[in-house]
């Protein structure tokens, strides 16, 4: 019986479907962290590796590029921001519960310094700049800048950085060069730039653009210090760009639904924005100078509301060759990698006939398309995948037209599924991604046969099957399968071999059940693949004896047990055994010439195959009766055998 799984194995292997496919999409990847909470992102370019600090759990957590754990540097109370140097050498961590910042060497991924602030300074935020390390220390309503210079062997720890100022909250900070940038995060939302390059903080500008200047969440500083994104509230479902310079709005990026909660520049200035998003779109990317996001990522699971990223949970990698997103979900806290983020997506299309001739020549077309335009002389990887060549043969490279669109001919030596891949390497603004379609090439019909279709044999013959297999190419391989009748006993590969001189190949089966045989040939090059089966059946074990009779004589040539019409025959019957498996007995009475039908009914076989029935009285005198014990197929309770009848036994009852 073919069943819906089958059904369905079957429909999606024999459908060919012509594909176009964006590369990276495939290998972005979610890892579960192993974080109770989340408080910074620092990604590390030279090792590739990415630092995210753990508060309740008081630890550092370092993956790697994938999300897949490498390190835990544990004894981090209440630890908070994460701040990298240029070098990619150390990562500074402020933790507050031990009043303290601490390095850590990214050579070892392992605690290399703890630099204490002072009693009660509890240190929050912090960042890298002007050669220092800077940070935000204090208590609720009153938090003051302070910084250190990580060179010297034990740094003098400054503290009220700006002298008369305090913070209600710790102020967010980043750094590029000699910037050192404060926000002000809340209702009230602020920016102050600073230049640190003396070592001490002198104010360039400090203001806000009246679009950013409501609930900013989150702030990132360009590489080049020239530009700030601000995650903010005050222009709905839009993050603001502003010039570090004057603190002036310069443009918008906006996004489809909810106020930005994150923002990041990559090093060529691309800018990530995410939302807290149950449903819609949770991280738009955009190219410098565009208000149209170039990507998007949308987790919702399940349908009803899926991950969001976290505030302040988005990084790029030095290198802008990925993008990190800490999202939060039904699985708990989790690293998102967004593999080619930077770069525009690409989709490979590729069209081939559905079907050809092998050996005969046909022409297969393609296109590149993307959101921005391919560089001259840009090529596509071809590769034809057959039978001969499962692992792919390289049909080398074909140059794309100015429009994207680009073609090539073939002449398919194999028939079967044939494959061509066209792969896009990328480059410098385009993600990799290829597309591929495929051809039916027609191969040579193939003779198959296999012989004892419907015959029936006794229980437990040994029968020879044979497979005779007709002209081929180059296979000359068949394999021979038996599948038993009952869901007890799964189909068996008898044998699988190269046929004989007369290409035939043979396997026993041992006759004990109806059993399904096929033959399989599977193809080569050039001959198609063949399947045949036939289906043998298997009568069952049966014999009856008959007990307390007090002699056998003959009527006629047929031996008969007398009884004495008050004892009761009993009929003990032994068939082979299945599970509710019964056995049916049929009682006939001689008269007038004829045997004539007495009645039936089924008895149900004891587990060591035995059923006894008595046949009680009164019983008439002078009649000639018989009984006989059978095997109904499917009435019996099952139907994994053949009918099969069992002897008469003849008996007769006197005074």
């Amino acid at each position: 019986m073919r069943t819906l799984s089958t059904v369905l194995a079957v429909v999606f292997s024999s459908t060919a479907i012509a594909a176009g496919t964006i590369g990276p999409a495939a290998a972005d990847s979610s890892m579960g962290l192993s974080i109770s909470s989340y408080g910074d992102i620092a990604v590390d370019g030279v090792h590739k590796r990415v630092y995210i600090s753990d508060p309740d759990g008081g630890k550092v957590v370092v993956t790697d590029y994938a999300g897949k754990l490498v390190a835990t540097v544990p004894n981090l109370p209440g630890v908070r921001d994460l701040a990298i140097t240029p070098d990619s050498g150390t990562v500074y961590a402020a933790v507050p519960g031990d009043d303290s910042v601490v390095a850590i060497a990214t050579s070892t991924a392992t605690e290399a310094a703890r630099h204490p602030i002072g009693e009660n300074t509890d240190p929050k935020t912090l960042a890298v700049a002007g050669g220092r390390v800077w940070f935000m220390y204090g208590q609720e309503t009153a938090h003051h800048l302070g910084s250190f210079d990580p060179s010297l062997g034990t740094p003098e720890i400054a503290l009220d950085q700006l002298p008369g100022r305090y913070f209600r909250d710790a102020a967010e900070l980043e750094a590029a060069g000699d910037t050192l940038v404060l926000g002000i995060h809340g209702t009230w939302s602020g920016l102050a730039v600073y230049d640190v390059s003396s070592g001490a903080p002198v104010l360039r500008k400090e203001g806000m653009p009246p679009e950013a200047a409501s609930s900013m969440a989150d702030f990132a500083l360009s590489a080049d210090a020239e530009k700030i994104v601000a995650a903010s509230g005050e222009m709905p479902y839009a993050a603001t760009a502003i010039n570090t310079e004057d603190l002036t709005r310069t443009g918008a990026y906006p996004v489809e639904a909810g106020n930005p909660s994150s923002a990041a520049i990559a090093p060529d200035g691309t800018v990530a924005v995410s939302t807290f998003s149950w449903y819609d779109t949770d991280i738009s990317v955009f190219k410098p100078g565009t208000t149209t996001p170039y990507r998007t990522y949308t987790y919702d699971q399940y349908g009803s509301g899926g991950d969001t990223i976290v505030s302040q949970g988005l990084a790029w990698a030095p290198d802008g060759s990925r993008l990190f997103a800490i999202a939060d979900g039904h699985s708990g806290l989790q690293l998102r990698v967004l593999n080619d983020a930077a770069r525009y997506p690409v989709k490979v299309s590729v069209s081939a006939p559905a079907k050809a001739t092998r050996a005969k020549k046909l022409s297969v077309t393609g296109r590149l398309t993307s959101g921005r335009s391919f560089p001259s002389g840009s090529k596509v990887t071809v590769t034809r995948t057959d039978i001969d060549s499962p692992k792919g043969k390289s049909l080398g490279t074909k140059t794309v037209g100015s429009s994207g669109a680009f073609s090539f001919t073939d002449t398919p030596p194999a028939g079967g599924n044939v494959t061509y891949t066209a792969q896009y390497a990328g480059d410098a603004t385009h993600a990799p991604a290829s597309g591929k379609d495929t051809v039916a090439v027609a191969r040579n019909a193939t003779t198959l046969t296999l012989n004892h279709n419907k015959s029936v044999y006794n229980y437990g013959t040994d029968v020879s099957f044979t497979a005779h297999l007709g002209s081929t190419y180059k296979n000359r391989t068949v394999e021979i399968w038996a599948d038993p009748y009952g869901s007890d006993k799964p189909k068996k590969l008898l044998k699988t071999g190269k046929v004989n001189s007369k290409g035939n190949l043979s396997a026993t089966v041992d006759m004990t059940r109806d059993t399904t045989v096929t033959a399989v040939f599977k193809g080569d090059a050039r001959s198609a693949g063949k399947t045949v089966k036939v289906t043998a059946y298997a009568r069952v074990k049966v014999s009856t004896t008959v007990s307390k009779q007090y002699k056998t004589a003959k009527i006629g040539s047929t031996s008969y047990a007398y009884f004495h019409k008050k004892t009761d025959p009993v009929f003990t019957t032994t068939m082979t055994y299945y599970k509710n498996r019964s056995q049916r007995l049929n009682l006939e009475v001689y008269f007038q010439g004829k045997w004539l039908d007495a009645g039936s009914q089924y008895f149900a076989l004891g587990t060591n195959g035995k059923s006894t029935v008595t046949l009680l009285g009164p019983h008439e005198t002078g009649y000639r009766m018989r009984m006989r014990a059978s095997y109904v197929n499917g009435s019996s309770g099952d139907n994994v055998n053949s009918t099969t009848y069992g002897a008469w036994k003849y008996f007769y009852f006197t005074k």
